[in-house]
């Protein structure tokens, strides 16, 4: 209160002087102190305004629920289990067989991942955007890097690029059974001859993905060829782990599709005590397949003897 009289007290004065030397008229001066007699002091005691009210945050985004363990489908949904050694699928509703027919699997270089996958996504009419705009009709993809159920080609051994290629009519009967909410699909890399080995397989959870194709130790299989036809071997690369050898072919062979005519394999060694796992692939016609990598600048270095 004082300091609110002190301060009225000196505009006063103030006004006053003003008018003295002229520069303030009277009537100026009348109507300067009215309107400052009514102006109230501010009372500390009253509350501020308050402020504004904050928005209620946005609702929950409510997420789908997970897919299905392989268990659970088998009781209630469709459960798909894909032998990779048998090249062949059983398909299962509400816990009884549905049917079963041959497959085809990733070949050499493009090996089908196994372990436990959902139906992320399905189109009656799709189209690779990886490799030359290829037809994979009644399409129901297992991962977003391009597995997936289709039809297509079954010559009875694997021939994809890592996509499980079903006949053309059971395709079309499966995308109708399956509902990616009620669906697990297992791939095995476990020989199986029925539907109750298929059905023994599941142990109620998942598997972990792995690539099982080209993490061997050995060389492969020596390729069938006429008689009279040489097969020439190359090596790409010496890497640290089988991993980063499978992982440098999976590259490599996308991006230079004359190595697709090759059998890769991953042959570990030792060099000055230190284990290395060399990539190498052979074929006919390897060495100049490697003559033409060289010249792009690409390592590569032909085997012999």
């Amino acid at each position: 209160m004082f300091r609110a009289v002190g301060t009225v007290s000196v505009s006063l004065c103030v006004l006053l002087l003003l008018c003295g030397v002229g520069v303030l008229s009277h009537s100026s001066l009348a109507d300067a102190l009215s309107a400052r007699s009514t102006e109230q002091p501010a009372d500390p005691t009253e509350p501020a305004s308050a402020p504004s009210a904050v928005p209620p945050p946005p609702p929950a985004i409510k997420l789908p629920p997970p897919p299905p363990t392989p268990a659970q489908a088998l009781q209630n949904g469709v459960l798909i289990v894909v032998s990779l050694p048998s090249q062949r699928l059983y398909a299962f509703k509400d816990g009884a067989e549905w049917d079963s027919t041959p497959v085809s699997t990733g070949r050499r270089g493009y090996g089908t991942p196994t372990g436990t996958f959902p139906i992320l996504q399905k189109h009656v009419r799709h189209r690779s955007r990886t490799y030359n705009n290829a037809s994979m009709p009644y399409m129901q993809r297992l991962t977003w890097s391009g597995v997936a159920l289709h039809a297509g080609r079954v010559p009875g051994y694997p021939a994809s690029h890592g996509c499980i290629r079903l006949p053309w009519d059971f395709a079309r009967r499966l995308y109708a059974l399956t509902n990616p909410a009620a669906t697990a699909v297992l791939i095995v890399p476990h020989r199986l001859g029925t539907p109750q080995e298929a059905r023994a397989v599941v142990g109620g959870g998942p598997l972990a993905p792995q690539r099982v194709e080209m993490a061997r130790t050995a060389p492969p299989a020596p390729m069938i060829m006429p008689a009279g036809t040489r097969i020439e071997t190359i090596q790409l690369a010496a890497s640290s782990s089988p991993e980063r050898a499978d992982a440098f072919w999976q590259q490599l062979s996308q991006s230079q599709t004359q190595l697709q005519s090759l059998n890769p394999a991953i042959i570990p060694a030792t060099v000055n005590t230190l284990r290395v796992y060399r990539l190498r692939a052979s074929g006919p016609a390897a060495h100049t397949i490697c003559g033409r990598l060289v010249n792009m600048g690409i390592a590569c270095t032909r085997v012999t003897g």
